[in-house]
């Protein structure tokens, strides 16, 4: 059996181009681009080469653009490092309750070194009204962080609203833009973005990668010490095959993001309609129509998530119930919680993630495969349950 993946959000399947991109940095380009010597200009021609195809996907400049190990490490450099070196001219920030924990604890952590934070709600879609930015703004804001779109319920977020009120504001714009680059156009002077986050693993590139644009010019410290990489914002000797890697994706991610983009909407809406059509009391969570194109984000009565994954699984699709970075917790997703779902109806959560590769076929085996699946857990959940006592 031909195993379906359509967990693209928690990973990707890394793209041939991308790994035969990557190898020779491995294999005999592999000298620190630090050495001054042949093979360290080697491994510094390919990162560099990395830096400028990162910054041509997001109307950056090179210089502005520096490598991290992921999307977590660059919303904590981005977040902690702006927060210390302003904090003389203010100490709120701005975010929402829908954001990845990589933003909410770290700004729970901020709070602690006595920064005030306004979490701002959502609507029942997991939008957030620019208005209600508008009117959090005081006197002491530098910073805005919004992120570009969901990571679990995939509703594109009004960013470059938030980031221009941001700016006629005087107040700094960060986004974390993990799940959308490839898949949402994004032009950081166009669109008033100070600093935008990116991991490679989540278009196609390597795991242990990402990148944080910084506008050239905005005070930052770095969190850690050393030998003065990247321009001393993130000292430490840098992973060049993964750097590369994530350079080769995110060119392959734009040069060919409308072809890809058009066939993930057509894969994601055959299994929206599908699925909805097929079965009663099933519902779509997020946005219909301000959604990212790879995902399709569900809750069903009388089922519960993991048990659906489980199941699922057993078919050969891998899905899930929410983000990967807490999906062995206990606990309720606070993003289906800011939306206003009850803890039963989130427990019901199902996240059908896509990605470029996704085919129709695939779509008729999951719509195939969750009707079978969710029709035999309702006949043995308990009786309420089975009457749609998870309606929402």
């Amino acid at each position: 059996m031909d195993h379906i993946f359509f967990d693209n959000s928690a990973t990707t399947r890394i793209d041939d181009r991308v790994l035969e991109a990557m190898l020779p940095f491995y294999r005999t380009k592999y000298g620190n681009p630090s050495s001054i010597h042949s093979f360290g200009e080697e491994a510094k021609e390919g990162m560099e080469q990395a830096r400028e195809r990162a910054a041509a996907a997001i109307g950056a400049m090179p210089e502005e653009i520096f490598f991290t190990s992921g999307g977590t490490e660059s919303n904590n450099i981005a977040l902690q490092g702006f927060a210390f070196a302003n904090r003389k001219k203010g100490r709120h920030i701005i975010t929402s309750t829908v954001e990845h924990h990589a933003i909410l604890r770290t700004c729970q952590f901020l709070e602690e070194q006595g920064f005030d934070i306004s979490y701002l709600p959502v609507d029942s879609q997991g939008a957030i009204d620019p208005d209600m930015v508008r009117s959090g703004l005081r006197d002491d804001t530098v910073l805005i962080s919004i992120m570009t779109a969901n990571n679990e319920i995939g509703t594109i977020q009004p960013f470059r609203e938030i980031a221009l009120l941001a700016h006629e504001m005087g107040v700094s714009f960060h986004t974390d833009a993990v799940q959308a680059i490839t898949k949402v156009p994004i032009d950081v002077t166009k669109d008033s973005i100070d600093m935008l986050s990116v991991s490679g693993h989540k278009f196609h590139g390597p795991k242990g990668v990402g990148a944080l644009y910084v506008r050239k010019g905005l005070p930052i410290r770095p969190l850690t010490y050393g030998g003065g990489q990247e321009r001393n914002l993130r000292p430490s000797t840098e992973n060049v095959p993964g750097i590369v890697g994530l350079g080769e994706a995110i060119h392959l991610g734009m040069r060919e993001m409308d072809a890809s983009v058009s066939n993930m909407i057509r894969v994601r809406d055959h299994i929206i309609e599908g699925t909805l059509g097929m079965l009663k009391g099933t519902y779509l969570n997020g946005s219909r129509k301000r959604r990212l194109c790879n995902n399709a984000h569900f809750r069903f009565d009388g089922v519960e998530g993991e048990a659906m994954v489980l199941n699922l699984d057993f078919h050969g699709i891998a899905t899930s119930t929410g983000s990967a970075c807490s999906a062995r917790s206990t606990e309720t997703s606070h993003v289906l919680r800011a939306i206003g779902l009850t803890p039963d109806q989130a427990r019901g959560a199902l996240r059908v993630s896509l990605s470029k590769f996704s085919t129709m076929e695939e779509a008729d085996r999951f719509i195939t495969a969750i009707e079978e699946t969710v029709k035999r857990l309702r006949s043995l959940a308990p009786a309420g349950l089975r009457k749609g006592g998870r309606e929402g």
